[in-house]
């Protein structure tokens, strides 16, 4: 387990024209850990996943509050822009969603973008699909389209394409909902196995993926936090009444 904090929220408030969707959060998240972030639908989790990427950046109606910082970067600062701050915090969203190129081109557009140089990208995009579980089943269709692959394949597509750029932390939104049990196990095992060289945060509606996956487990409620502590303590030892009532399923 590791001490030293990776990404960061302090003070953060955050609006949808006069709807606060974000109330007073502070949390950080370590290096090299799962935090999974559980709660009912609507109480803000993958708003706040969304905030640490910029993905709000294009709305007009947000407006923000306070601190998203990775290490010591203030992800909000003046001339810093959104690609530098998604080549360093990749993500991977509730529906696969691989460009409608062939599996090669799918990883290589990134590294195009970021002028990794040409003779390199064939090694990476190697390396990405092997750290994703994927090159044995791809390695000789690279140039197929990726929308011929299965859900779960796709799915693991996404993930080497966001492991490609070397980002330092990858958010996960509810990566394993539209999946079969066998995808979900496959892709769990890669989550887990990805910890080692990245800080992963990731949104679930399943109790169960938590307790498999994650080292930390954030309770969100209404747009706050209301718990935060390791996966053990928030679904066999909470403080709070209302993580207890949510992880034993007496909510709503």
């Amino acid at each position: 387990m590791s001490d030293q904090i990776k990404l960061s929220a302090k003070d953060v408030n955050l609006w949808f024209g006069s709807k606060q969707v974000l109330k007073h959060i502070n949390i950080s998240f370590p290096k090299n850990e799962i935090t999974a972030m559980i709660g009912p639908s609507g109480c803000g989790k993958s708003t706040l996943l969304r905030s640490f990427n910029r993905m709000h950046d294009l709305s007009p109606d947000a407006r923000i509050e306070g601190k998203f910082a990775l290490d010591n970067l203030d992800l909000y600062q003046k001339g810093l822009s959104v690609t530098q701050v998604r080549s360093r915090i990749g993500m991977v969203f509730q529906k696969a969603n691989p460009f409608p190129k062939s599996i090669y081109e799918n990883i290589n557009y990134g590294l195009a973008i970021n002028d990794v140089p040409k003779a390199d990208r064939p090694g990476i995009v190697e390396n990405a699909l092997r750290e994703s579980y994927l090159w044995d089943e791809v390695k000789d269709e690279l140039q197929k389209p990726a929308t011929r692959l299965s859900g779960g394949q796709q799915q693991r597509l996404c993930i080497a394409r966001a492991v490609a750029l070397r980002p330092e932390v990858i958010l996960m939104d509810e990566p394993c909902s539209a999946l079969d049990p066998v995808s979900t196990a496959k892709i769990e095992e890669l989550i887990v196995k990805l910890k080692k060289d990245y800080t992963i945060v990731i949104v679930t509606h399943n109790m169960q993926q938590a307790q498999r996956t994650a080292d930390k487990t954030v309770f969100m409620y209404l747009g706050e936090v209301i718990e935060h502590d390791t996966t053990d303590n928030i679904f066999n030892h909470p403080k709070n009444e209302l993580t207890a009532n949510y992880v034993k399923g007496h909510f709503g």
